[in-house]
Parts: C-alpha cells; sequence; structure tokens
C-alpha cells in the first residue's frame, strides 16, 4: 500500500509541471489598439500603440517576462512561406544568431549568442490576415529564455 501511495504522489507531482505555460494567458482582443487580432497574453497587459501611417506597432507587457511586439502593414504577398524565407534570411544574417530552435510554417524560434555567458531567445510568427501582414517577435529590450520565447510564441499562434 505505501508503494502505491508513493508513486501515485510522485505522478502528481511529476505532472504538475508538465501543464503548458500559455495556460496562464488569456485570450487578448487587439482590436481597441488599432489591430483586429487576439492573441493570448498575461492579465491586465501593458499595451502600447503607434500608428506610423503604412505601419502600425504594438508592444505587449505583462508579468513573466512576456513581452511581444507586433507589426503590421498591408501585405506585400500572401505566401507565407515567401515572408518566412525572408525572415529566416535575415535573422541568420545578424550579428548575434546562433541557431534556429525549431521552425514551423509560419515562423520560428531562434537563439542569439551574444556571448559564452549571455544567450538570448527570440522568435518570427508571420500571419496574413485579409490585406494586411502581421509579423510578431518578442520585444525589443530584455533577455528571453527558450522557455518564456516558447510561451510567447504559442501565444500568437
Amino acid at each position: 500500500m505505501r508503494y502505491f501511495v508513493a508513486l501515485s504522489l510522485l505522478l502528481l507531482f511529476s505532472c504538475k509541471g508538465d501543464a503548458p505555460a500559455t495556460s496562464k494567458l488569456m485570450d487578448y482582443d487587439l482590436m481597441k489598439h488599432g489591430m483586429p487580432i487576439k492573441i493570448m497574453a498575461p492579465a491586465e497587459p501593458v499595451v502600447e500603440a503607434s500608428d506610423m501611417g503604412i505601419m502600425k506597432d504594438v508592444t505587449v507587457k505583462g508579468e513573466g517576462n512576456y513581452f511581444i511586439q507586433i507589426t503590421s502593414g498591408v501585405a506585400t504577398t500572401t505566401d507565407v512561406a515567401a515572408l518566412k524565407s525572408t525572415q529566416l534570411m535575415e535573422v541568420k544574417n545578424a550579428l548575434f544568431f546562433d541557431e534556429i530552435i525549431s521552425e514551423e510554417d509560419h515562423g520560428f524560434i531562434y537563439r542569439k549568442k551574444i556571448s559564452e555567458d549571455r544567450i538570448n531567445h527570440d522568435f518570427r510568427y508571420i500571419k496574413i490576415q485579409g490585406d494586411q501582414e502581421y509579423m510578431f517577435q518578442v520585444g525589443l529590450m530584455g533577455q528571453f529564455s527558450e522557455d518564456e520565447v516558447k510561451q510567447m510564441y504559442e501565444a500568437v499562434k
């Protein structure tokens, strides 16, 4: 009987951490900030929006080192694969690019190695909706772990 109880407790506690990190996030509609899209975000995020005429820029910040930047503008193509390919090329040619962590049809997660002691992560996710193109990535300032970036990537899909 003790063996069964110990095994049950072990399974209970080992499964506790398996819940997706995105479960702490809630639906958040960006329409009131000029973008007719929804993402997952922490409760009561801080949102800043800029309309630069031909392009919009929205940042969404929240607890847990959650920081997403979304840019939008008129789509130059509806070929997401071509847009992703361009983003991949730009990222791979950047100074601190280290490696692609994961890749899907609409985006990818990658690592930047600034130094041996300073590793950062980022992502790109592309969404075409109507005649608009949306580009998602982490905010421009900050350091993000692979797990944090995976959570934000899942939040914008």
